[in-house]
């Protein structure tokens, strides 16, 4: 059979995509099982279509499925149901399959509501979408009855099997990355809290599997030949099993995988050993839910973490050369100006080097959706509205949007006043293995400030002396490739170009054949008027376009006109691309 499955765009606009514009991994995994078993799939990634009709009409056709398969989160349900409304144009026998947690808290609603979905895959969706392509297959409808995990539509009223026992063994799943490549990897399914705000605990009841450490590092290694060097480590909390992390981390390096990756964690599950292999395997940043710094909220939120445990993880975190970051949540209950107060407080204490302020949401699946639909006696029908969510302050009397909207911006204002002073107060443990990786952790933040996100945002403080710092001290512990660019950089900013090129000299013996610091080289020797030396690095390293121009600026300085046309040739064809 031939199947599409299909990531569909959300409702609203994003300044910011990173978090939709990924297939889920589930979707890599549902299709690696039925390509194994001789099935004909694609992956859509539509998260980009909204509004392009004729695009996915067009596509749709030159693939004619057998199945069109589509997994929603909440905030793209109604992208969900736009795509298939379009299947059902082009082909109304074909049947329409949801997927996905968006469809799993909402199958009653979706079958009753919408006639271009035929059924529904609950949860975990494997072992169900083999047993419906069978079902489908033999064109049999009483069939649909025996497929556990299925919600379907009989005699017109959606009804729902009974549900599908979990996966034991996670490794018995084909490897995706025999199929595909991507980024976004994951060790383990589920999560063993019950926090208020999530869905985790209906989808997986509190129960976490485990894929084996070969299992997972075998993927990741089959990726890493494919060219990914870095990995996002999706996992809730991926810290949960100490000695399986730590087999994982040594199985990287045994297979010297030349990789970084980030991480999720909760702040009660590291300590300096899980911390230590972590940052050896290549790991450059763990993510905490942090959410408030009010025991009272995060109490109410079901987040039963302590503020001494949030300290320690992002001390150690920071101290063996990794980025500590932090998810905060602001409009919560009984949220106020002391709460957010509070909130900036334990900022200050742990020193966070990355965050993300979220306003609370309600989405189906979770006990404050629970709580509102028993308080505000509405039902799911609110869903058919194209909203993609429900902010809690919306639903409370005691919150209004202007307070809410201020609250962020206090938050982000703190920590955005103090994050040079978190920067330059990094505490590091001193052992001589950790050197290099302290040395990279530093040269890297050094260039948030000045190239990455933090260069844009002008409420940062001293964004260039804090990175000059950075960079000094960087080398201090190791020779750093990037510190002796980035610091030659910005010397050659404010003039200092005899500085410059001590330092970038003192690089060169280290990294002699770097071109990037070759090409700082030039560019300060074409400052201080020798542009014939200049010239001939520039020449030397010509596979860099930057290069090239600088090459030819120096040409015309000196009157070459032969080679000014030579220069100027090989720059339109590098800007040309490769012949086809």
């Amino acid at each position: 059979m031939k199947i599409a499955f299909i990531n569909p765009y959300c409702i609203d606009t994003r300044i910011m995509n990173y978090d939709i514009k990924v297939p889920p991994i589930g979707l890599y995994y549902l299709t690696a099982v039925m390509m194994e078993m001789g099935h004909e799939c694609e992956i859509l990634n539509w998260f980009s279509m909204k509004g392009r009709d004729g695009i996915m009409e067009d596509e749709i056709k030159r693939i004619s499925p057998d199945i069109t398969a589509i997994s929603i989160l909440h905030a793209s349900r109604w992208g969900g149901i736009d795509i298939a409304r379009i299947s059902k144009r082009i082909f109304p026998s074909v049947p329409v399959i949801f997927g996905g947690p968006g469809a799993t808290f909402l199958w009653r609603l979706l079958l009753n509501r919408f006639p271009e979905i035929d059924a529904i895959v609950m949860g975990e969706g494997e072992k169900t979408f083999v047993e419906l392509t069978n079902a489908l297959h033999t064109q049999d409808p009483d069939k649909l009855r025996d497929v556990a995990g299925l919600a379907y539509r009989k005699d017109g009223m959606a009804v729902r099997n009974e549900p599908r026992p979990l996966i034991s063994d996670l490794d018995d799943l084909p490897d995706p990355s025999k199929f595909f490549t991507f980024q976004y990897v994951i060790s383990s399914r589920g999560c063993p809290w019950n926090c208020a705000f999530c869905g985790s605990p209906r989808i997986w009841h509190r129960k976490v599997r485990f894929h084996g450490p070969d299992y997972f590092v075998g993927q990741i290694e089959r990726l890493n030949k494919k060219g990914v060097n870095f990995f996002y480590v999706s996992d809730d909390t991926f810290t949960l099993k100490k000695d399986r992390v730590i087999s994982i981390c040594k199985k990287i390096m045994k297979r010297e995988l030349k990789i970084e990756w980030a991480a999720i964690s909760r702040v009660n599950t590291v300590d300096q050993e899980i911390v230590y292999w972590m940052r050896r395997a290549g790991c450059i940043q763990i993510s905490f839910g942090v959410e408030s710094g009010s025991s009272r909220i995060r109490k109410a939120l079901n987040k039963t973490i302590k503020d001494q445990e949030i300290q320690k993880a992002f001390e150690i975190t920071r101290a063996y050369g990794m980025m500590p970051r932090a998810y905060f949540i602001y409009g919560s209950p009984r949220e106020s100006r002391e709460t957010i107060n509070q909130s900036i407080r334990l900022m200050k204490k742990i020193k966070p080097l990355g965050t993300i302020f979220y306003i609370l949401d309600i989405f189906p699946g979770t006990k404050l959706y629970e709580e509102f639909k028993e308080r505000a006696a509405v039902e799911d029908d609110i869903w058919l509205e194209r909203i993609e969510d429900i902010l809690y302050f919306e639903t409370d009397d005691r919150l209004s949007q202007h307070q809410v909207i201020g609250f962020g911006r206090r938050l982000r204002k703190a920590f955005y006043a103090d994050l040079p002073s978190f920067a330059l107060d990094i505490k590091l443990k001193e052992l001589p293995e950790l050197a290099p990786y302290h040395a990279s952790f530093l040269s890297r933040l050094a260039m948030t400030f000045i190239y990455g996100d933090y260069a844009k945002i002008n409420e940062i403080p001293d964004k260039v002396r804090t990175a000059a710092a950075l960079f000094e001290r960087s080398l201090t512990f190791y020779p750093d490739h990037r510190a002796y660019l980035g610091l030659s950089i910005l010397l050659q900013r404010i003039g200092q170009h005899d500085r410059s090129i001590e330092l970038i000299s003192e690089g060169l013996r280290h990294f002699p054949d770097s071109t990037e610091l070759n090409g700082c080289l030039g560019v300060s020797l074409m400052a201080l008027g020798n542009s014939e030396e200049a010239l001939q690095i520039f020449m030397k390293f010509d596979s860099s376009a930057q290069n090239l121009r600088y090459a030819l600026h120096c040409a015309q300085t000196l009157g070459r006109k032969g080679l000014c046309a030579i220069l100027s040739k090989k720059i339109k064809e590098k800007a040309q691309g490769p012949a086809q």
